[in-house]
Order: C-alpha cells, then structure tokens, then sequence
C-alpha cells in the first residue's frame, strides 16, 4: 500500500495529471506523468471493468502498486502519475505488466526531460530497444 502522501485522491488530480501530462502507451498499460517540482511523487491508478472481475481488477491494481513502489524509491518526488490498465494486463504476468510499466515510465522521464542519466531510470539502465546500454 502506497502512503496516503503518494496517491492521487481527487478527480481533479487524475484530469490534471491525464490532460495535461505526456502519454505513453504500451500493450498492457498506459501511463500518464506530469512533472511537480517539490512535491512528493503521487501515482493514480484506473483498472476498468473492462480488465476483468473484481479479483482480476484487484490483482493488476497490486501489481501495478508494487511498480510504482519501486519507482517510488527512486523518484521519492517530483511526479504525478496516472497507470490505466489495459484489458490485456489481466492475462499479463507479473513480469509483463512490469516490462511495461517502466518502459511506458522511461519514456515519459524522456520526454518530461527528468531522466537524462539512464542508470538512474526504472529498469536498470535499459536502452530504448528493451536491452542493456
């Protein structure tokens, strides 16, 4: 469980996050992120019916949760992030779904200008083909 100071609350936190912050997309999620300079990291999370029953909806969400754990320990501030599982994500496994989330999170630092040393990227350092530098 994230601590209440790193998740996004209110609906207009979401639509901040969602409108105004870069979009990557991959096969099981789709990942949103805005950078907030002095500000604790926070992390969204959207599993729709769409992805499955309630137990399949509540898997995906606690494995997405423990990603964003990790990150959270590399970035302890400075981010909002929206993760919207894809109906895919329900028959991903645990290392699929994370492959993608931080492929998704590597290319928004990218693009957000907040990851310019990939050693300090979630993944370890990959490089933009999925494999190590």
């Amino acid at each position: 469980m994230l601590a209440a100071a790193h998740r996004l609350r209110t609906g207009a936190d979401f639509t901040h996050t969602v409108r105004s912050g870069v979009r990557q997309g991959r096969r099981n999620v789709v990942l949103y992120a805005v950078s907030t300079p002095s500000r604790p990291t926070r992390f969204g999370f959207i599993v729709s019916k769409a992805v499955g029953n309630a137990v399949t909806r509540n898997l995906v969400k606690r494995r997405l949760r423990e990603a964003a754990a990790s990150t959270l320990r590399e970035q302890p501030e400075g981010l909002d992030v929206v993760v919207r599982a894809l109906p895919a994500s329900a028959q991903a496994s645990w290392a699929e779904l994370s492959k993608d989330y931080e492929s998704a999170l590597g290319g928004a630092l990218r693009r957000l200008g907040g990851a310019t040393d990939q050693g300090s990227m979630p993944g370890g350092g990959r490089n933009a083909h999925g494999g190590h530098g």
